[in-house]
């Protein structure tokens, strides 16, 4: 299973105009290479992916693959969909252009359907068809179904959800979600998805972080994840 420590920042899609700028986006990552950092979050919310069609987001993925080292930085793409079978799709596109693991967050229009058993059925056909690791995604403030820590615990044995990215900023919650999922697995990894809950989040037992920060401030996000680990 491939680790997930350390910080991944989510990283902007560039524009020029209306249209997406590929060449901006692979400088951008070059200068990143540089920085403390292991590995890319691509077609994020920070990457504005819900603005982007398929074939922009095909070409953001090329385009960061090619600009990503391969086997010295991990490239996540996100790949969460409306329902099910478009996921699967969106995943596998993902991993056949490059990825080394992909973000699926939740369905979220259909909210009053969206409950617990609904959700963990969609996600586990989705991890059953995906050709490599997924990392769930809960951003309760922007699609209003947050993944509890009991559905997170249930899911976290299957060999394909190797973790998940919480950006609910509560640092409680990042503690249930640590200590219920290393029951089920050790391996699984808890990331950080919001800045203000990086140290608390770390000393709970997250093993790292998605922070759009860490775009600007990648060598103070990574002296405060240290300085938590000791």
């Amino acid at each position: 299973m491939t680790s997930f420590q350390g910080q991944f920042p989510p990283i902007p899609t560039p524009f020029q105009g209306e249209r997406i700028a590929p060449q901006h986006l692979a400088d951008n990552i070059g200068r990143w290479n540089e920085q403390p950092l292991e590995g890319y979050v691509v077609l994020g919310s920070n990457g504005e992916a819900v603005h982007l069609t398929e074939d922009e987001k095909r070409e953001v993925i090329r385009t960061a693959r090619r600009a990503t080292p391969q086997g010295e930085r991990l490239l996540i793409v996100g790949a969460g969909r409306e329902w099910t079978a478009a996921t699967i799709q969106a995943v596998r596109e993902a991993f056949d252009l490059g990825a080394d693991a992909v973000l699926v967050g939740v369905p979220s229009y259909y909210k009053p359907q969206l409950t617990d058993p609904v959700l963990e059925a969609h996600l586990r056909q989705v991890a059953d068809a995906s050709p490599g690791p997924m990392l769930l995604y809960s951003v309760p403030q922007f699609t209003g179904v947050p993944l509890s820590p009991s559905l997170v615990a249930s899911l976290a044995s299957h060999p394909s959800i190797a973790g998940i990215k919480d950006s609910s900023g509560d640092v409680e919650n990042l503690r249930t979600l640590a200590r219920l999922t290393r029951e089920h697995v050790d391996e699984f990894a808890v990331l950080i998805g919001s800045a203000s809950a990086l140290a608390g989040g770390i000393m709970a037992g997250a093993r790292g972080a998605v922070l759009a920060v860490a775009n600007v401030a990648p060598k103070q996000c990574a002296a405060v994840i240290e300085a938590a680990r000791r």
